[in-house]
């Protein structure tokens, strides 16, 4: 039955081009029925009009969206990709995977529904599927893992459950995962691919501990804010010296922070709200422009290091002693713009009284074994105690 429909709209085809050569380009039938498939199970959402040119008395290789080479869809990027447009509603149908010479899939976001169809596994020229922002739901089929070829993968902010297919990490040419905004549980799978520079795992539900070769050398965007991972990180770390951006935070990380980490090119470092510990001593002066250390288990005293950071949260630790000299050089020259080391047990700063701190600044010392200057700006979040009990200065320093 299939056979014989497929011949009925091949020789359409075939008659529609006689008729209008200029127009009409012989597309591939399974192709040609794919998208019809496609299309009936996917509407605009109200304001797109993005299937307005989808009509099928015309050449579908000019559709919006759809790219051909020869007879045959290369690329199908679904959706207005304008920053803000109305996306689609819907279903992915299934039919998707007779499209055998795809190399590239995206959706705009919008309110698709559903389950990533298995037939996606038939791409085996697929290199970059991209469905971020829809409501997808259930599993990741690990069949996914039968496409060799595929250099990226993003299904972020879904709302996808189970873990992390194990096959995922012996992809040998991905170079993007982003995962991000889902509902993910279990371990995160050690990843080998030395092609891999960005993995995004954020704001899931994965736990587990990481390992020193949990992840390849080659990345340079790493992200797993927002879970609940556990053990100590700094054997992993050390190996990572390509990173650009390291987002560990709100996890349950313990151990140190070492001290070689704040040497790699790293624009922006966030480490807040774990457990670690200890002190923390940067090897050579910090040019990271925005590092933050608040909300762990930190102590000793604050390394001058640190004063060439711009946006600089140390806050909520147990760090002692003096606010480095350096600090407040940095902070009158207008070269710190936060400088928060509220909630800790520091018990003084060098700095004039009548000295005006520069107003692109913030600095905030409340709650520390230490009255603070009068001209700081704290958060909300600093409370409106200025200074710790004595008792419990007393007790620390004890």
């Amino acid at each position: 039955m299939e056979k014989s429909l497929i011949s009925v709209i091949y020789l359409f085809v075939l008659i529609y081009s006689n008729l209008n050569m200029n127009t009409l380009a012989i597309l591939d039938p399974l192709d040609f029925l794919a998208l019809q498939a496609i299309r009936k199970a996917l509407t605009d959402m109200p304001g797109s009009n993005f299937f307005s040119s989808w009509d099928f008395t015309s050449d579908p290789c000019n559709f919006a969206g759809v790219y051909c080479v020869s007879d045959k869809v290369i690329a199908l990027n679904l959706g207005d990709p304008r920053a803000g447009s109305p996306g689609l509603s819907g279903r992915i149908d299934p039919s998707i995977g007779k499209l055998s010479a795809l190399v590239e899939l995206s959706i705009v976001p919008g309110r698709i529904i559903g389950t990533l169809p298995q037939s996606l596994s038939q791409l085996k020229n697929l290199r970059f599927l991209a469905v971020s922002k829809n409501f997808i739901s259930g599993e990741i089929h690990s069949s996914l893992s039968d496409l060799k070829n595929l250099r990226t993968i993003d299904l972020s902010y879904n709302q996808l459950t189970g873990s992390i297919p194990r096959s995922f990490g012996t992809f040998h040419s991905l170079s993007n995962l982003i995962l991000c905004h889902n509902h993910l549980s279990g371990s995160i799978p050690p990843f080998f691919s030395q092609t891999l520079t960005r993995l995004d795992l954020k704001h899931n539900d994965l736990s587990g501990s990481l390992f020193r070769w949990s992840f390849p050398s080659s990345l340079q965007y790493l992200s797993l804010s927002s879970n609940r991972l556990t053990g100590t990180v700094d054997r992993l770390l050390t190996r990572l010296n390509r990173l650009n951006y390291l987002d560990l935070s709100m996890n349950q990380f313990t151990g140190n922070i070492p001290g070689n980490l704040f040497t790699f090119p790293i624009t922006n470092l966030q480490l807040q709200r774990n457990l670690f510990s200890g002190n923390v001593q940067p090897v050579d002066q910090v040019t990271i422009p925005t590092v933050d250390l608040s909300h762990n288990r930190l102590s000793g005293q604050i390394s001058p290091l640190f004063a060439s950071v711009q946006n600089l949260y140390l806050n909520n630790n147990r760090f002692m002693g003096q606010v480095p000299g350096s600090f407040v050089a940095s902070l009158m020259a207008a070269s710190v713009r936060i400088l928060y080391l509220q909630h800790n047990y520091l018990t003084g700063i060098q700095i004039n009284p009548t000295a005006e701190i520069p107003l692109s600044a913030s600095l905030c010392l409340q709650y520390n074994c230490m009255v603070p200057p009068i001209h700081t700006t704290c958060p909300l979040s600093a409370g409106t105690e200025k200074t710790r009990p004595a008792s419990q200065c007393i007790e620390w320093r004890g």
